[in-house]
C-alpha cells in the first residue's frame, strides 16, 4: 500500500504540472503578441507644446543683393526680401523663414505651412498641393521660395516667364539635410550668419532628442502610412522622409523591411502583412480623413499586423511630422514619448 501511495503522489504531481503548463500555453495563445517594447499601447498622439518654430531674435537685417545657386542649377540674385512667399509640400520653407526671424516678411504660404503663426496668410497651393501661379503673382512677391518637387517643370516655365525671383531648394527629407537646408534659405535671404546660428541650435536639439530615445531589443518595426481618404492609402519606403524619422526613433522601417523600393507605394494586403509593423505612424488630418482608428483598421492587411491587432497607432500634426525644419528635434522627442512612453522602454 505504501508503494501505491508514493506512486499516486507522483502521478498527482505530474498531472498538476501538466495542467499548469497547459494553462500557460493557453494564455499565451489567447493573448495578443508582444508589441515589441514597453511603452505606448493603443492609439496615442505625439504633441508639440507649440507648433510655431521658435524664432531667433532680434529680427535680422538682410545683406543684399545675395547671389546663390538655386537647386535647379541656376544662379539667382535676390535683391529684396520684403515680400516672401514660401511654398512647398511639407511647409518646411515657411518654418525656416519664421525661425530665422523674418516671419513678418512672409506674405504667402502652402497648405502644409499650417502652423498658427502663418495660418492667416494666403495659400498659393490647391487642394492637391499643386502650386497656383496666378495666386503667387497676386501676392507680388519680391522672392518666391519653393522646391523642385513642388514646382513641376510646367510650373517652373510659367514662373520663369513672369520674371519673379525664384529660388529652388532640395526636396529630400533627411536628417543630414536639415541644417544645410536652413543655411541655404538663410543665404538666399541675405542672413547667412543667422542661418548658421539657427542651424547650430537645430543640430543641438536633434542630437539631444536622439540621445534620449530608448533602444529596445528587439527594435520596434514602424510603418508610416500616408492617408488622404480611402482613395489614397500609401505605405512609406526608402526616401520618403518617414524612414529617416523612424531611424531616429531607433526603430526599423517596416516599408523597407517589406522590400519597398519607392518612397510611397499603394497599400495592398500582401505588402501590409509582409511589413508586419508593431506601430503605425500617421498624420493627424490623414487619420481623420479615413475615419480615425476604426477607419485605419479597415485598410487591407492592417488587421493582420501586430499594430492592427493592438491598435498601436501614433498620429502627429501634418504641420510638423515630415517638415524636417527647425522643429525637428522637438518632433523626435514628441514621437519618442508617444511610441515608448515618457519613461522610456
Amino acid at each position: 500500500m505504501r508503494y501505491h501511495r508514493v506512486r499516486s503522489g507522483r502521478a498527482r504531481a505530474l498531472l498538476a504540472g501538466l495542467a499548469a503548463g497547459l494553462l500557460v500555453l493557453t494564455a499565451a495563445c489567447d493573448s495578443p503578441e508582444p508589441a515589441g517594447a514597453a511603452g505606448q499601447q493603443g492609439p496615442a498622439t505625439a504633441v508639440l507644446d507649440d507648433l510655431d518654430p521658435v524664432p531667433i531674435t532680434p529680427a535680422p537685417t538682410p545683406v543684399l543683393p545675395a547671389t546663390v545657386r538655386s537647386f535647379d542649377g541656376t544662379d539667382v540674385t535676390v535683391t529684396d526680401v520684403g515680400r516672401i512667399v514660401a511654398a512647398d509640400r511639407y511647409g518646411t520653407l515657411a518654418q525656416i523663414v519664421w525661425a530665422l526671424g523674418l516671419g513678418e516678411n512672409l506674405v504667402g504660404r502652402s497648405t502644409a505651412a499650417a502652423f498658427p503663426a502663418v495660418s492667416h496668410l494666403p495659400n498659393v497651393t490647391g487642394g492637391n498641393g499643386a502650386l497656383n501661379v496666378e495666386s503667387i503673382l497676386a501676392l507680388r512677391p519680391s522672392v518666391f521660395l519653393t522646391d523642385t518637387t513642388s514646382a513641376s517643370p510646367a510650373v517652373r516655365e510659367q514662373l520663369r516667364a513672369t520674371g519673379i525671383t525664384v529660388v529652388y531648394f532640395d526636396p529630400q527629407r533627411t536628417m543630414e539635410g536639415v541644417v544645410p537646408q536652413i543655411e541655404a534659405v538663410a543665404a538666399a535671404l541675405g542672413v547667412p550668419q543667422r542661418g548658421q546660428e539657427l542651424g547650430r541650435r537645430t543640430s543641438d536639439e536633434i542630437t539631444a532628442a536622439s540621445a534620449a530615445v530608448p533602444t529596445p531589443d528587439p527594435r520596434l518595426r514602424i510603418a508610416f502610412l500616408y492617408l488622404r481618404s480611402s482613395a489614397i492609402t500609401m505605405l512609406a519606403g526608402p526616401g520618403s522622409g518617414a524612414d529617416a524619422l523612424i531611424a531616429a526613433l531607433h526603430a526599423e522601417d517596416a516599408g523597407q523591411q517589406a522590400g519597398l523600393t519607392e518612397p510611397f507605394t499603394a497599400i495592398t494586403s500582401e505588402a501590409m502583412i509582409a511589413a508586419s509593423p508593431d506601430v503605425l505612424l500617421v498624420m493627424t488630418d490623414g487619420m481623420k480623413s479615413i475615419g480615425g482608428v476604426d477607419g485605419i483598421a479597415q485598410i487591407p492587411g492592417i488587421a493582420q499586423t501586430p499594430a492592427g491587432r493592438n491598435k498601436r497607432i501614433v498620429d502627429m500634426s501634418d504641420a510638423v511630422l515630415l517638415s524636417f525644419g527647425p522643429n525637428t528635434g522637438r518632433v523626435i522627442s514628441a514621437l519618442s514619448d508617444a511610441v515608448y512612453g515618457r519613461t522610456g522602454a
